[in-house]
């Protein structure tokens, strides 16, 4: 069973700076509750074709996996992917221009489990679902209180 999750949020910040915060791996500790740490794998920034390691918390076990960062589209658009462990999983990032000169942020979890993780697949969207909304509603706090350091 496919798991393909989309959730947004509307930002209260111009679109290029809520796109420049996101889509930098160096800033996912801040705004996802379940990133612990992050490991550049390849010089920075995030173009097409680097890779960032994650270690992440979800559903009470350690997650450690490698993201190729598979296109980038300032301002528009982030997409990453792994093919590691039990849930290879596609991530994209999609920012639009909100009314009042904000930012619409859509951010999709898209992949197909594998072994046990198949027979979970409901809970884990349920879960995602879950945990994307608190990522958005983080990002959207640190962004519109200033604290993104821009």
């Amino acid at each position: 069973m496919p798991v393909d999750v989309l959730t947004e949020i509307e930002i209260r910040r111009p679109r290029a700076e809520v796109a420049a915060y996101a889509s930098d791996p160096d800033n996912a500790t801040a705004w996802y509750v379940n990133i612990k740490a992050v490991e550049w794998k390849s010089p920075r920034p995030a173009v097409a074709g680097s890779r960032v390691a994650f270690t992440a918390a979800f559903l009470g076990r350690r997650l450690s996996y490698t993201y190729e960062v598979r296109e980038v589209v300032p301002g528009e658009r982030f997409v990453m992917s792994t093919a590691e462990g039990p849930f290879p999983m596609e991530t994209t990032y999609i920012w639009e221009d909100a009314p009042g000169g904000g930012t619409r942020m859509r951010l999709r979890n898209r992949g197909e489990p594998a072994g046990f993780s198949k027979v979970a697949a409901p809970l884990m969207a349920t879960a995602m679902r879950r945990a994307n909304r608190k990522d958005l509603a983080r990002l959207k706090s640190i962004l519109e209180s200033g604290g993104s350091g821009g």
